[in-house]
């Protein structure tokens, strides 16, 4: 099975971050946001070239670059 990133979901589907896999200050960053390993992530709104996508994540809504969300992995 073809591994899942946070990019590829549509607006208005869920999945649970299985993995995160930026390095140093990237994953950081995306951890700090609340985004960690089998949090529930609804994708809300996705811009019209695509980038920022905006997601909820435990109750509040963040918006992420198409680059950060490749870091996502999902299921």
């Amino acid at each position: 099975m073809e591994e899942k990133t946070l990019r590829d979901l549509k607006v208005g589907e869920s999945a649970k971050v299985v993995k995160l896999t930026g390095e140093g200050a990237l994953k950081r960053r995306i951890m700090d946001m609340g985004i960690t390993r089998g949090t529930e992530v609804h994708v809300h709104k996705v811009a019209p070239l695509g980038d920022p996508i905006e997601v909820t994540v435990r109750g509040f809504e963040l918006s992420l670059r198409k680059d950060e969300a490749e870091h996502v992995l999902v299921a």
